[in-house]
């Protein structure tokens, strides 16, 4: 059924790297939500008025929510899809993000409130009206959520979007709150237990813990999470599959939002090569992984001297040093600057996150190492961060 919408209303609904087509996904989906989740609502809390249920009325309440949410969403998408701006040069797609942020934050909101209302009727219940058409109607509600959390999801998947994600793992939790009341209504029918106050207080329960799971999710991409593996596997394998590349490093992403990733990697190239034919393949790189990846790439460009003894008899020890030593990734840019009374060994040296070492620790054993070879060798190192896991 989702498919056929998105056939249905969306024009070239396959090109989901098109921002004019992400947004006519969100602009779907939100109508979608706001149409379906408010007839829910009202059927629901008209249940609740009529069979006196606290349970059924939050429920209804969470639709309500889910509508505005939807609302938020739909205005969400519009503001993502801004052009760039004097302030705002990389575009305003991470609103996508806030928007999901904000979602998540009015389902606590509004869990606060039905545990609230749910608790007084924990402590002062009064008996519900039993009724077959409100069986009937939260039975629909269940298939209408399933359906919902499947079409969201989708969508989410098909544009990568946090936001749209975010609304189906919540309609996927509605169709949970929802089954739970269904139940405690059988239940109470048939053994006359007050279950309502009770049943409202879990369903609230729910709602609120739903809500900071889903803060967890769409904060993620803010505070600036690791990229897709997929996409760094991508970018080293296309960039290493030029024969003119000796090998990369420094390779860095960042995500301005969906659909908007900008990266950029070093690339060593032969250092007695033709400078104009490196400069032309280093530009290749960059224009045809750009496109293929849908980022935008840049590329620096890094000479290695090849074939000079020392360089590769220093490399390897250097390698051998740092083999044990947990946390260390690697070394790149080693170059040698000879002088009359001594020469600077400077290279860069990759260090994880779980690196438990000091800088100093690690200068320390590189001195040792190479000063045994040779004590007139004076060591230089920058450490960098390593920003994509080894």
């Amino acid at each position: 059924m989702g498919t056929f919408l998105f056939k249905i209303f969306i024009k070239n609904y396959d090109c989901t790297n098109d921002p004019e087509v992400r947004q006519k996904y969100g602009l779907l989906a939100g109508i979608v939500g706001i149409v379906s989740n408010a007839a829910l609502c009202i059927m629901k809390v008209l249940a609740g008025i009529f069979t006196n249920s606290i349970a059924i009325i939050a429920d209804g309440i969470n639709n309500l929510a889910d509508a505005s949410s939807s609302i938020i969403t739909l205005i969400g998408f519009k503001l993502a899809a801004l052009p760039e701006d004097e302030g705002h040069p990389y575009g305003h797609a991470r609103i996508e993000y806030l928007t999901g942020l904000l979602i998540s934050v009015i389902i606590i909101v509004l869990g606060l409130q039905l545990l609230k209302t749910s608790f007084s009727k924990v402590l002062h219940p009064e008996p519900m009206q039993f009724s077959y058409i409100t069986l009937i109607i939260l039975a629909a509600a269940i298939g209408v959520k399933v359906w919902q959390s499947r079409f969201y999801i989708s969508a989410g998947k098909k544009i990568n979007s946090v936001a749209l994600a975010a609304t189906g793992t919540d309609s996927r939790n509605d169709v949970i709150s929802t089954s739970a009341v269904f139940i405690s209504i059988i239940i109470s029918q048939l053994t006359g237990l007050q279950l309502d106050g009770y049943m409202g207080c879990l369903v609230a329960l729910f709602i609120m813990w739903s809500g900071i799971q889903l803060i967890r999710e769409t904060s993620s991409p803010l505070l600036g999470e690791a990229p897709d593996p997929e996409l760094v596997q991508a970018i080293l394998k296309g960039a290493e599959s030029y024969s003119g590349v000796i090998g990369t490093h420094d390779l860095m992403v960042h995500n301005y939002g969906p659909g908007r990733f900008f990266a950029s990697i070093h690339i060593e190239v032969d250092a007695d090569r033709d400078i104009m034919e490196s400069h032309d393949m280093v530009d290749n790189i960059e224009k045809s992984l750009s496109e293929s990846l849908n980022i935008k790439l840049t590329v620096h460009m890094d000479p290695v001297k090849l074939n000079d003894p020392l360089t590769e008899q220093l490399r390897s020890i250097l390698e051998e040093t740092i083999a044990p030593l947990e946390g260390v990734y690697g070394i790149h840019d080693l170059r040698l600057i000879p002088g009359p009374t001594h020469t600077n060994i400077i290279f860069d040296m990759v260090l994880s996150s779980e690196c438990k070492l000091k800088q100093s620790e690690i200068q320390s054993i590189i001195n040792k190492q190479v000063k045994d070879m040779n004590k007139n060798y004076y060591v230089h190192i920058t450490f960098d961060k390593a920003y994509i896991s080894s």
